[in-house]
């Protein structure tokens, strides 16, 4: 088994990362907001993936060995808070929504980690108002630690595009869908459709990162039709796909 890198503090910065890096699965002492301004990024843990575009940001727990995936060009954006100060009163990975104020918070406090003094206490002040005050999201794919369930959620990850039920992957591994359906809930704490609307929405944000077309997003996560697929993107994020900002500040001149 790989080590695990520790990095005792976790870094206060912003960074670009290229399509397609990675981060190898480390943990910190302290807990970190983890915030991607442009591009989506994928933080990684033994207990799923938590996804966010530009509109979203996650909250990593002190002690929580995780890993991160850059797709399309990743503008991250890094906050690192001592384990003594948790304003979320949060021990698990967590998305949370980010406003227009949160943004632009977030991306000034990263934008000059060196600096000290009174305006950056201010500064990290409100950051921390509004870290409290913003809402959390459920875009958590968990990962399943039932061997079943861990066959079944393979066969739906290879074969997603198809609009296969329950008990048609049930048929595949020998299972009546009424024994998978009791195994989502025990095992993952949700449905069969919620945990699959959840994959869908991970790997329709990865598509749109890399330039996939709307439509065709919609037929690779299996999606019934484009309006389906925009009606329950519109519902998780707050836009359209059609409107995926880009975002962004310019950081390569910094």
């Amino acid at each position: 088994m790989p080590e695990i890198r520790h990095s005792p503090l976790a870094p206060t910065r912003a960074q670009w990362l290229a399509a397609g890096s990675e981060i190898d699965a480390h943990r910190h002492d302290d807990h970190q907001i983890v915030y991607a301004a442009r591009g989506v990024l994928a933080v990684t843990t033994d207990k799923g993936s938590w996804i966010t575009p530009g509109t979203r940001a996650i909250w990593v727990p002190a002690g929580t060995v995780h890993a991160h995936r850059a797709y399309g060009e990743l503008e991250l954006h890094l906050v690192g808070l001592p384990a003594t100060d948790n304003p979320l009163a949060l021990d698990t990975p967590t998305v949370l929504a980010v406003g227009p104020l949160l943004r632009e918070l977030i991306i000034a406090y990263t934008r000059t980690p060196g600096e000290h003094g009174p305006e950056r206490d201010r500064l990290r002040a409100v950051l921390l108002d509004q870290l409290r005050a913003a809402p959390q999201q459920p875009l958590h794919v968990p990962t399943p630690t039932e061997p079943l369930l861990l066959t079944v959620c393979a066969l739906l990850h290879a074969t997603l595009g198809e609009k296969r039920t329950l008990a048609d992957l049930g048929r595949e591994v020998g299972a009546s869908d009424r024994t998978l359906s009791r195994l989502f809930r025990r095992d993952l704490g949700m449905t069969f459709p919620q945990w699959r609307t959840q994959l869908r929405l991970h790997h329709a944000l990865v598509l749109l990162a890399n330039g996939t077309p709307v439509t065709a997003v919609a037929h690779q996560c299996g999606w019934s039709s484009t309006s389906a697929f925009i009606d329950v993107f519109r519902r998780a994020f707050g836009h359209t796909p059609g409107t995926y900002p880009a975002g962004g500040t310019d950081l390569k001149g910094q």
